[in-house]
């Protein structure tokens, strides 16, 4: 069983018992997180698809840690005009622990 969830304006696949980086959430080490945006679950031969989200499912998971992804440079030049900036950008990130795809009552979303 897997769902797809929106996180941040992207989409992630989520399986139970697996770890994944999403956007930086709020919450601290250790917590249990309940996310509700999830766009379908796939569940063997069943498919729920959302609109746009699954109304009663959620995915419970545990905050493992909060980090920062590796340094990405931005450089911008401009040729015959003595203009270059050069920027790095560390985007944040919550690493979770899937622990549970809850799906009671899920039917299509309104």
């Amino acid at each position: 069983m897997y769902a797809i969830i929106e996180n941040g304006g992207k989409q992630y696949k989520i399986e139970e018992g697996k770890r994944v980086r999403l956007e930086k959430l709020s919450n601290n080490q250790g917590d249990t997180v309940e996310i509700h945006t999830i766009l379908s679950i796939v569940d063997g031969a069943t498919t729920i698809l959302g609109n746009p989200y699954v109304n009663g499912a959620y995915i419970q998971g545990k905050v493992l840690s909060q980090g920062k992804d590796k340094k990405v440079t931005v450089f911008k030049y401009k040729r015959r005009k003595d203009s270059k900036i050069k920027r790095g950008h560390r985007q944040a990130y919550t690493e979770l622990l899937i622990e549970k795809i809850h799906m009671e009552e899920a039917s299509h979303g309104t």
